[in-house]
């Protein structure tokens, strides 16, 4: 079969790609290698026999600009959190609430001005930078021009991150909270020269252009339903199952080979998986580096939310936002430091999340009427390496630490509440790598990138680009690449367009 594109990988940004490009007129192939759309951007019914449809892999939104869902015309609600987060502290807390600022400030202390003041920069940051994401790339002193501030550029973009929080803020705990937007994902510390802190932290920050996180309604598998719906609607053809072997191209047609022999032809390329994979696919002599993942993945359904030890401040309550857990400062950094000994951590820096309270739709009717949540537990500092001799027991052993992490900040324990002793689901990098396909379980495809051009001969094109003229990089381990936001696809799409650049 020949198409004018081949998209490789049918993850949301692949199909993001594929509608903007079908809706234009080009004749649109996807190749998705699982049996179903959306690769981590997917709802799955995680549990047999309960009518619960958890986002497995991903499970908030922040990066997907207006711009995207307003131009293919997607049928999607996104719910804001009014809580930000809540952080156990001894039998206490810091609940983030959006709509009590003088309670919030209360429980922040001496910090609540810092608090504050940072929140101010990051959001000024936001509505300067965000638009940008969807745009040409600018050059380097071209985007510091638009900060328009040169303390927050120093701060952000040029010196260690751990600067900033421990000049701002007196309390441990509170740097904890500001320091995990800037890990999660990575395997790094605060005062990391490479300023990869900074550049997971800024992606955090900028999202939507205010920054928040919300859920979506019906769950992620919503989200690729409708880029597919919008996608297959347009005309291009969207096939799964289907494993991609090999690429190869002259910089004029590339040729698609399958698992199954058949070849396909295409002008274009647009590739949706790790820049490792395609590498691989290209037969490069050159290999690209491999990325590590470094985070546990712990799904489960709950017949009730635990109790906490904090009287003033109900489950409800801690669980609608990100529950932070064992996060502070020092106790990341001191994490960091067992994990790089090639240890498991003794106690695990986590984040919580439970969907079902901001959007029951994600389970059935009956569940809901019993009280029944889902709760999804993301640990840090879990990298591949930790899991490479002993697989099945490296796994076991942290999944009793984070466990045990977890029940240190609560008034029970949480396998107490499970809905049955197998409602609850534990995946290391491996895992996400075995079903993904994201190499050593990375889930940015490797080290995220500067929104912008650090050399001048890519300014002005849309950081998607490749060796190859007719091959391009349509997902995550594309420069503004990496969360659930469409953009890389959306750029990818604006490339083969000839958008001005």
């Amino acid at each position: 079969m020949h198409a004018d594109v081949i998209v490789v990988g049918g993850g949301h940004n692949g199909l993001v790609a594929a509608a903007y490009l079908a809706g234009a007129g080009r004749s649109v192939l996807v190749l998705e290698r699982r049996p179903q759309l959306g690769g981590a951007a997917c709802s799955d019914a995680v549990f047999p026999g309960w009518d619960a449809h958890l986002s497995r892999y991903s499970y908030l939104v922040s990066l997907l600009p207006a711009l995207i869902v307003d131009e293919l015309g997607l049928d999607l609600t996104l719910r804001h959190r009014r809580i930000t987060s809540y952080t156990p502290v001894g039998d206490a807390g810091i609940l983030v609430d959006n709509a009590d600022p003088v309670a919030t400030r209360g429980a922040l202390g001496a910090d609540a001005d810092a608090w504050d003041e940072l929140a101010a920069l990051t959001t000024s940051l936001a509505e300067r930078v965000f638009p940008t994401m969807t745009e040409p790339l600018l050059g380097r002193e071209d985007f510091r021009q638009l900060v328009g501030d040169d303390e927050a550029w120093e701060a952000l973009f040029e010196r260690p991150l751990g600067e900033l929080l421990e000049k701002r803020f007196s309390r441990d705990t509170v740097r904890g909270i500001q320091l995990t937007d800037a890990l999660i994902g990575t395997f790094t510390h605060a005062h990391a020269t490479d300023l990869l802190p900074n550049r997971c932290y800024l992606y955090h920050v900028i999202g939507g252009g205010t920054g928040d996180w919300d859920v979506p309604v019906g769950g992620m598998g919503r989200i690729s339903g409708e880029l597919a719906r919008v996608a297959a609607e347009r005309g291009a053809e969207l096939r799964t199952d289907t494993t991609v072997t090999a690429i190869a191209t002259d910089g004029a047609t590339a040729r698609v080979t399958t698992v199954d022999g058949e070849i396909h032809t295409a002008g274009r390329v647009l590739s949706n998986v790790a820049p490792t994979v395609l590498a691989s696919l290209l037969g490069a002599s050159q290999t690209v580096r491999r990325p590590e993942g470094a985070q546990l993945k712990v799904n489960m359904l709950l017949r009730r939310l635990p109790r906490l030890r904090d009287a003033d401040v109900t489950a409800e309550q801690a669980f609608a936002g990100t529950f932070h857990v064992n996060e502070g400062y020092e106790q990341l950094d001191t994490a960091y430091r067992q994990a790089s000994a090639g240890t498991i951590p003794e106690l695990p820096p986590c984040e919580v999340y439970c969907h079902s309270l901001t959007d029951p739709s994600i389970l059935g009717a009956q569940l809901q009427a019993q009280g029944l949540h889902t709760l999804t537990l993301f640990a840090l500092h879990m990298p591949e390496r930790l899991f490479v001799d002993d697989r099945e027991g490296s796994l076991a052993a942290a999944r009793q630490a984070v466990l045990a992490s977890l029940d240190s900040v609560l008034a029970e324990p949480i396998e107490d509440c499970l809905a049955a002793p197998d409602t609850i689901e534990v995946m290391g990098p491996r895992e996400i790598e075995a079903s993904l396909g994201m190499p050593g379980g990375n889930i940015w495809h490797g080290d995220l990138q500067w929104p912008f051009a650090e050399h001048p001969a890519d300014e002005g094109r849309w950081g998607v680009e490749t060796a190859h003229p007719n091959v391009l990089v349509c997902g995550a381990g594309a420069r503004r690449g990496g969360g659930v936001s469409g953009i890389p696809g959306r750029n990818a799409a604006m490339a083969v367009l000839g958008a001005p650049s």
